[in-house]
């Protein structure tokens, strides 16, 4: 078991998958404070829910007195990672990178306290866009081993697919490797973190780093994050689970952890809120009917980190007026349906369609199929359901859909 403050939270929490040399990364931390990295690819003009675990990583860190870093890949946006991807991404502009990059620091100033120089927001760019190609080859090219390269499961897992690695991609892992190093050297960085998806590029920077520096540095994965049913964290069939508001309404990001799977409530407690970790497993434990208020508090604490606790309250009290007095308010649209339609039943299809959740029939019936349907909070499995009038809660009947939209259905 660590002795670091931070190395035995992050345990119990279930944040860290790997690490490179867990008892003298403990042995520096002891020491003092640590400089950590951590990447984020500007790939949206916002983070999501699958992100979450670094971030709590980093805000962990922060929490016990280490430094935490932050580092905008306005650099390697332009190739792109290739890790465990099935195909190339598409190239984005300059212009489009730039735009990405402040939306993402908006969204990483929701979790982590930047003043007072306690955290750093950092942007690759600002070296890799000026290297000199053979300059780079000479410097860093010669310390890579293609045979070592090459036997990362993330490279072999793409070779062995229809479309392979370009070469543009090939680098993107060198690139990365200089970052760490760049890293620290202008800022005393001695740890990544990231997801598990990226041990082979953290594992690249270490060496880089300590061949080229001869000083000792580490990485640290955390777990790749899916629920209960095997979906991936933060995606739905229509999309990602926005942290910023103008993304996403705080509401709808509430009601995503207040959607949580029953056999996830008490990991995600532990990873994705401050509560003590001991709280984390008594309320993970409740069964029945209470399990609903141990997602009630989950769904509060993750938006209070994200949106803050006054936001979180508000989100909060609207469901419960919503869907346990069967209050309207102005947080969930309506739309009205003719009572003769409801009067024998109308096909789930057909309602979402209705509603305005789907473009048309058979769009609906593929949310349906891809587990992104609810009604009044229950997924929808069968797409040829009916609902009618007298499965109306309170008057009205609430529709969600993949893409994080809810609203409520009323007879005319």
């Amino acid at each position: 078991m660590p002795k670091s403050p931070f190395l035995r939270e992050a345990q119990a929490r279930g944040l860290i998958f790997q690490c490179t040399d867990l008892e003298a990364l403990d042995a520096a931390m002891l020491t003092g404070p640590v400089t950590a990295y951590a990447g984020f690819d500007p790939t949206a003009d916002s983070l999501h829910v699958g992100n979450a675990v670094s971030i709590m990583i980093l805000r962990l860190l922060q929490k016990h007195g280490h430094r935490p870093v932050a580092l905008m890949g306005g650099g390697t946006a332009r190739i792109g990672d290739p890790s465990f991807r099935d195909e190339a991404r598409s190239l984005i502009t300059a212009e489009t990178i730039a735009h990405n990059i402040a939306g993402i620091e908006k969204s990483l100033r929701q979790f982590i306290d930047f003043s007072d120089n306690r955290a750093l927001l950092t942007n690759n760019g600002d070296w890799l866009n000026k290297l000199s190609y053979l300059d780079l080859l000479q410097d860093v090219g010669v310390h890579f081993s293609i045979s070592r390269m090459l036997s990362f499961e993330s490279v072999k897992q793409r070779l062995d697919r229809e479309q392979g690695l370009t070469f543009l991609e090939f680098n993107y892992s060198i690139l990365q490797s200089y970052d760490f190093r760049e890293l620290h050297r202008r800022e005393g960085v001695t740890l990544q973190v990231g997801g598990s998806d990226q041990w082979g590029n953290i594992v690249s920077g270490i060496d880089l780093t300590r061949r080229t520096e001869g000083k000792q540095v580490f990485g640290l994965t955390t777990p790749l994050v899916t629920t209960s049913s095997g979906a991936k964290m933060g995606k739905s069939a229509g999309g990602a689970t926005w942290v910023r508001e103008a993304k996403l309404p705080v509401f709808e990001y509430w009601q995503f952890w207040r959607n949580t799977e029953d056999a996830d409530v008490e990991r995600f407690l532990k990873m994705f809120t401050d509560l003590p970790v001991e709280e984390c497993e008594r309320l993970g434990a409740l069964e029945g009917a209470a399990i609903n208020d141990a997602k009630k508090i989950l769904a509060t604490e993750a938006t209070a980190i994200c949106h803050g606790r006054a936001a979180a309250e508000e989100a909060a009290e609207t469901a419960r007026r919503v869907f346990e007095q069967g209050a309207a308010t102005a947080a969930l649209p309506e739309v009205t349906i003719p009572a003769a339609t409801l009067e024998d039943g109308l096909p789930i299809f057909r309602l979402l369609q209705d509603a305005g959740l789907a473009a048309s029939g058979g769009e609906a019936r593929r949310l349906i199929r891809g587990g992104g349907a609810r009604v009044n909070d229950v997924v929808v499995s069968d797409e040829n359901l009916t609902v009618s009038a007298k499965d109306l809660q309170n008057g009205a009947v609430k529709l969600s859909s993949g893409k994080k939209k809810h609203i409520l259905v009323r007879p005319a």
